[in-house]
């Protein structure tokens, strides 16, 4: 019965998601895996998810300390339980929030994983390491490292998620322009920056690396059809459309020539970093990023600090002791 009455709680509150406040499936896939989470952990106690208390959502956080779960693992979980009392609340299903004053340790507050601005420069600038099974020919292997290289450069211009990567459409791209149109979490859209190297990398990929890989084993028409009808900006051979998982495998492969194990996030970061760390403002950031709030884009305000000191330091005429 417990398990049923969680069942319907779940429902209810995936449809709110998906269809009044737009989340995409992604997102909805996330709150599913955490709230599932701890109605087992309810269940285990008796309890349901209308009926859980405050003292079960604290040991349910310390259990997933004790387990070795990360703090920011830990502090989207708790956000996503905020989010359904929150919709419980309003929709009158219960009167009290058993998420209401449970404070976010500070470590869950951490700036995200970024590569140094050397590491990065390293990176875009080795030659794309390729997997070679399944590589017919040497034209096939460049069409492939342009497109790596291409996806690389966007990546770190745009701050792109890797499901905007996969997803991007050629109509989107603004190439004379230097911009590109980004559809992201919930379906919204931002305009982001594309700098020389990335338009550079594109120019080089759209013109002979992406009718290459379109072509496969294609007679030279089929070859301009699938070009054609493909929406998709990046495409995997035979016009196919890439997975995440390839786009993974690709960074964390290029990413080896730094000595690290490199994932699509951890470029969005550096970018995001790297602007900060260069003086650029937070709502830019915010903007670049596509965050909904600045205080999620405030993670980087003490980078935003450290800069703001240093300048300070150098050019205040009373900043440095006499």
């Amino acid at each position: 019965m417990a398990s049923e009455a969680n069942s319907r709680v779940l429902s209810s509150f995936l449809d709110y998601l998906r269809i009044e406040k737009g989340l995409a499936p992604l997102s909805i896939s996330a709150y599913t895996t955490d709230i599932c989470q701890f109605s087992e952990f309810l269940e285990k106690r008796k309890r349901v998810l209308l009926t859980a208390r405050r003292t079960d959502v604290r040991e349910f956080l310390e259990q997933l300390f004790s387990h070795q779960v990360d703090g920011r693992s830990v502090g989207r979980k708790l956000s996503a339980l905020r989010h359904l009392y929150r919709y419980l609340l309003l929709d009158k299903k219960l009167e009290h929030d058993p998420t209401l004053n449970i404070e976010s340790p500070r470590q869950w507050k951490v700036l995200p994983k970024a590569l140094a601005r050397d590491e990065m420069e390293m990176m875009l600038a080795a030659p794309p390491a390729l997997p070679s099974a399944g590589i017919r020919n040497t034209k096939e292997s460049a069409a492939l490292a342009a497109r790596n290289h291409a996806m690389l450069e966007v990546f770190y211009a745009g701050a792109l998620r890797v499901s905007e990567i996969v997803n991007a459409k050629l109509e989107d791209l603004k190439l004379d322009a230097g911009y590109m149109l980004v559809r992201g979490k919930g379906d919204k859209e931002r305009v982001v920056p594309l700098g020389k190297s990335a338009q550079d990398a594109l120019t080089e990929y759209l013109t002979h690396s992406r009718p290459a890989l379109a072509a496969g084993k294609k007679s030279v028409a089929a070859v301009v059809a699938s070009v054609r009808n493909s929406p998709l900006l990046f495409i995997a051979r035979g016009g196919r459309k890439l997975t995440r998982q390839r786009v993974w495998q690709m960074v964390r492969t290029a990413s080896a020539v730094t000595g690290q194990a490199a994932s699509p996030h951890m470029l969005r970061h550096s970018c995001a970093t790297h602007m900060v760390e260069n003086g650029a403002d937070l709502r830019t950031v915010q903007t670049i990023l596509g965050h909904a709030d600045i205080s999620t884009t405030q993670v980087y305000t003490h980078l935003a600090l450290d800069r703001l000191r240093t300048v300070y330091q150098k050019h205040h005429p009373r900043a440095k002791a006499r």
